[in-house]
């Protein structure tokens, strides 16, 4: 179980840490950020300059469950094991020995 965060912190937090290196940091807010959820609300002015680190941050983001992408159905929901768990498909060196292996089984016992 994951313990629970206050995304407006999150969100405080993020531009606090980045608006230190804003070269501009007199400049009028592009946008204004609102968080509502069930612990409050908070509107935050962000400056370009936090927006582009958001965005770099973003496109940076790699998902700790993100294993690729099923050959078989596309699907994404790959375990650790690199099974995927839509179609039950195996990836990976073990997925490759295991259908090379049930390829040779299968030839042996055709008739």
């Amino acid at each position: 179980m994951s313990t629970p965060f206050d995304p407006a912190a999150v969100m405080a937090a993020f531009i606090d840490a980045v608006a230190p290196y804003d070269r501009q940091p007199e400049a009028d807010p592009v946008a204004m950020v609102g968080v509502r959820t069930a612990l409050g609300e908070a509107v935050f002015p962000v400056s370009d300059h936090v927006i582009r680190a958001m965005c770099k941050a973003l496109a940076a983001y790699r998902d700790p469950e993100d294993r690729g992408t099923c050959v078989e159905c596309g699907g994404r929901h790959l375990d650790e094991n690199l099974h995927c768990q839509e179609c039950g498909r195996l990836h990976g060196i073990l997925g490759q020995v295991i259908a090379q292996h049930a390829r040779r089984v299968a030839a042996e016992e055709a008739p």
